[in-house]
């Protein structure tokens, strides 16, 4: 899967919450996005990472703190 791939199921995900919401504006779509799409990064980084936060964390580009913060708030820790 390639980047772009993932752009457009983002895309198109997007355009059907849209279609969902019939002439409803939304509000806080950008903090909705970030925790939707968070979560489950997180949750696949960390198991392909087998729970190594450090590892996981430079897989991210995060700080191995951030990291740990992030994954307190989605309750992600074992």
């Amino acid at each position: 899967m390639s980047k772009k791939h993932i752009e457009e199921c983002v895309r198109t995900s997007l355009e059907g919450y849209f279609r969902d919401l019939r002439g409803i504006e939304p509000s806080d779509m950008y903090e909705m996005l970030v925790k939707v799409v968070e979560k489950p990064l997180l949750e696949v980084v960390m198991s392909k990472a087998e729970h190594n936060q450090s590892r996981a964390a430079e897989w991210l580009g995060l700080n191995r703190n951030t990291l740990r913060k992030k994954l307190l708030e989605h309750k992600l820790l074992k």
